[in-house]
């Protein structure tokens, strides 16, 4: 784990020893930043900081859904975000924030197998490389995790952007009517699709998370300002989200009206086919067995069916001309 004591001279960086002294500091900012499956999370967490057993319970499980636990002197959140994966999937990364007005611990979820883990340290890399060279010094913990939760939006703002340029591609493929293999381009549309609101789903969860911590003002006044930029900042990636999804419904609906048309085109002129075919089997099926035998043949009669069956048959097709069928 990462430890920093970030004062106005700088950040320093320490060990986990290093904790019970740096709790006793004033003046400054201490942030932990925990990754994933450390193995010395959940003592660090129990003993040195002493936070909720249900809380530290929390932070070693996946959690189905964002939550908010406030506590006396802090706050815990759970906070999702998403992650594309192969074949549409989409994993979902979880970070566990405590926060007071002096400290700030990130702990980084656990993931799935399959997940780098590079990918959820994202965001707090970028913001822990800014303190490091000395570009921005957080004046308080809320101000840190603030810049925590933009770079979770942003990470956001940036799926949605790349789900946007999928969902351009997909519209320039349909309107020109180069669709190739239907299974495939509705697997695709639809990847796109779930993608959208995945993301739609972590923003408003989340969202809902910060509109709580909002209202109840536990942090101070000092930090309302920062909380509800974050809620303004959630919401924004959710209509955003929900905004392209529509479009992407638009598209949808467009290729399956082409697709129906032409199905319903073809079934029209099959009906055509039968009708005009009809009289041919029809009298055959009756007459013809009793005019061509094997022995003899009633060329005659032959002729007359033969007639009878082109004058039906031309007369279906000039009715199903004038209903319109073709």
């Amino acid at each position: 784990m990462e430890v920093r004591w970030i004062g106005p001279a700088g950040a320093e960086r320490h060990g986990p020893e290093d904790l019970p002294e740096l709790l006793g500091r004033d003046g400054g900012v201490l942030w932990v930043d925990v990754p994933p499956d450390d193995p010395d999370s959940a003592r660090v967490l129990d003993e040195v900081f002493a936070f909720h057993p249900q809380a530290v319970a929390d932070c070693l499980c996946r959690n189905p859904a964002p939550k908010l636990h406030v506590y006396p002197d802090h706050v815990f959140l759970v906070l999702h975000s998403p992650e594309p994966g192969p074949r549409g999937h989409v994993h979902t990364i979880e970070l566990d924030v405590f926060l007071s007005a002096s400290v700030l611990v990130t702990v980084h979820g656990p993931l799935n197998p399959v997940v780098d883990p590079e990918v959820s340290l994202v965001e707090t890399r970028a913001v822990a490389a800014r303190v490091d060279s000395g570009r921005w010094l957080p004046a308080s913990a809320p101000e840190l995790a603030h810049a925590v939760v933009t770079g979770l939006n942003r990470h956001m703002s940036r799926h949605v952007a790349d789900l946007t340029s999928a969902t351009w591609e997909l519209e320039r493929t349909v309107t020109a009517g180069h669709l190739g293999d239907p299974e495939e381009f509705l697997a695709e549309m639809f990847g796109v699709m779930h993608g959208l609101q995945a993301v739609r789903t972590s923003a408003s969860l989340d969202h809902e998370v910060f509109g709580r911590l909002a209202k109840l003002g536990t942090l101070g006044p000092a930090a309302r300002a920062l909380v509800e930029d974050a809620v303004d900042q959630f919401e924004r990636v959710q209509a955003m989200a929900q905004a392209q999804k529509d479009s992407l419904q638009g598209v949808i609906m467009l290729y399956q009206t082409r697709t129906n048309t032409k199905m319903t085109i073809a079934a029209e002129r099959l009906a055509v086919i039968a009708a005009v075919t009809l009289p041919v089997t029809a009298v055959s099926s009756v007459v013809g067995m009793n005019v061509i035998v094997n022995e003899r043949t009633h060329w005659a009669t032959l002729g007359v069916l033969v007639a009878l069956m082109l004058v039906m048959s031309g007369w279906l097709l000039l009715w199903s001309r004038r209903q319109g069928w073709w």
